[in-house]
């Protein structure tokens, strides 16, 4: 199965000419037999830049309300017409794809991780279990409810994004249900794909696809609260996409500032013979000593009983 890291500039909450970019690259993996497609974290409709260069933990600071208000309006609702029509692309071009999404509910911004089946739609919304660091200023705390791996051809297919990529227990728990390909979403930096995926390629025995995006201080609309004071400040993210193989070695090492398709074709019987010495679910996991218990329920506000 041909799989892929969509390496790409997104225009930032700019919902449909973002939009139309995931499209534009649907139909590009599309026309190279991908199978398989995973786009950035937050690539839809951008990821909070703006929160560790602005003071952005003073109390009710009104610069700071508003700029969490334009996230917010920039936000995905999966139910929207931009999701549906992403849906109806997937099932069109015939390519699983994996998608980071701000996704709004009520006033509260999560950020996400949809998995889009050709045949099925959505069949998993994972939102961060933990956001890290200042992304705590404007993210929800997500739940286990995505903690989903979904078959997509011959191979099993699983997804974390960003630093919960370090969390043992998040990637055992994708791992413990078959997982073949390890999809890891990433803002973009090289930096941050460097370790991780061949960590989790050796680890698991799974083909490790890391996938970043490319952002600069031009991408900050005119009219953002802080653009001013965020020129020179913003770090550029260089996109770090990669994929390794279950030997842990790269197949394409991590990518700086182009933007493309990082490609590979993932084998199944490659998967079964790295598990031949080192199966982490299997033969080599102690289910007698270690008990792990997942919780996939979608926690919400309330819970009604009439």
């Amino acid at each position: 199965m041909r799989i892929a890291a969509a390496q790409a500039r997104c225009p930032w909450l700019d919902l449909a000419a973002g939009t139309a970019k995931v499209l534009d690259f649907l139909g590009k993996a599309a026309a190279d037999d991908v199978a398989l497609l995973a786009f950035p974290e937050t690539f839809l409709s951008g990821y909070p830049f703006w929160v560790k260069h602005t003071d952005a933990a003073r109390f009710n600071d009104p610069e700071q309300k508003r700029a969490y208000a334009a996230y917010l309006d920039a936000a995905v609702e999966i139910d929207g017409p931009q999701v549906r029509t992403i849906i109806e692309a997937v099932r069109d071009l015939g390519v699983f794809t994996y998608l980071g999404i701000t996704e709004r509910v009520h006033g509260t911004v999560y950020c996400t991780l949809l998995a889009i089946s050709p045949g099925e739609g959505i069949v998993s919304a994972h939102r961060k279990l933990m956001p890290t660091h200042e992304e705590r200023l404007v993210w929800g705390t997500g739940d286990g409810h995505g903690l989903r791996v979904h078959q997509a051809g011959e191979l099993k297919v699983g997804g974390l994004i960003c630093w919960e990529n370090w969390m043992p227990l998040a990637r055992h728990a994708l791992y413990a249900q078959g997982e073949d390909v390890h999809i890891s979403v990433w803002p973009g930096s090289t930096r941050a794909t460097t370790d991780i995926t061949r960590f989790i390629a050796r680890e698991g025995r799974v083909y490790s696809l890391a996938t970043g995006a490319l952002f600069s201080y031009e991408d900050i609309p005119a009219d953002f609260p802080f653009r001013d004071r965020l020129a020179d400040r913003v770090s550029n993210c260089d996109g770090g996409s990669a994929i390794a193989g279950p030997d842990g070695q790269w197949i394409a090492p991590p990518v700086s500032g182009e933007k493309r398709l990082i490609i590979a074709d993932a084998q199944p019987a490659i998967v079964r013979q790295e598990r031949q010495n080192f199966d982490p679910i299997g033969h080599y996991a102690r289910g007698d000593v270690f008990r792990v218990e997942i919780d996939r329920r979608r926690l919400g506000p309330a819970r009604f009983v009439d």
